[in-house]
This record gives structure tokens, sequence and C-alpha cells, in this order.
């Protein structure tokens, strides 16, 4: 038996889990409501994580313009992610919703933009 101990990200009371692992069997403990239940399972078998960041804009008002992953992908591809982050420059103008990059790091995720980069007149 294993026994894991999680903070629950899901909500904002933050309840403290205690995940317990057993061959076939996995007990969530703690949670104030059902989503607690769902993110320790999910958290011990297949964690994933929005990412978010910034990319390089030319010919914007703005140098950056903020960008995130359109949704989880698995935590061990973070890194992966961010690389292919760091290395994309994009031209103005760029507007939310613009998918950035189209299956970033092979996770089937794009990165979209997150706020609006008016060119520079």
């Amino acid at each position: 038996m294993e026994i894991r101990e999680l903070t629950c990200i899901r909500c904002p009371l933050g309840c403290q889990l205690k995940v317990t692992i057993e061959e076939d069997e996995i007990n969530v403990t703690g949670n104030s409501c059902g989503r607690g239940i769902e993110y320790g399972k999910k958290e011990v078998l297949s964690p994933t994580r929005m990412v978010t960041s910034s990319v390089r804009v030319l010919g914007g008002k703005h140098d950056m313009v903020s960008v995130k992953t359109s949704q989880d992908i698995p935590k061990d591809k973070i890194f992966d992610c961010m690389e292919e982050i760091r290395k994309v420059t994009v031209n103005a103008p760029v507007s939310i919703g613009d998918v950035i990059i189209k299956d970033c790091a092979k996770t089937g995720v794009s990165i979209v933009a997150t706020r609006d980069v008016e060119v520079v007149l």
C-alpha cells in the first residue's frame, strides 16, 4: 500500500487529500467536494498541468504576448513544451485565441494567445 498526501487545486479550498493506492484500488479522503476525488485519482494515475508562458512579438505595441496551453498536458511534457515556446517569435497583430503553436511537443494540444497585441504604426 502507498499513501500520498496532496493539496487539491480544483477549487479555492485547497483541501489536504490523502490518496491511498492498493493494487487495483485508489481511495481519496480529505476532500470537501467531488472534484477532490477526481483530482486525487488523476494526480496519481496520470498528472497533467496547464502551461502558461509568453512569446516574443515583432512589430507590436508589446514585445511579448502571454500564451497558454488550450488544455492540460501530461506533466512530463512541460519542459518539452516550454522548449518549443522559447523558440517561437510571432508577428503582430496577435488576437486572443490565435493558435501560436499547433500540437506543441507532440501532445496534440495547441499553444494559444491570451491577449491582443496591436501593430505599432
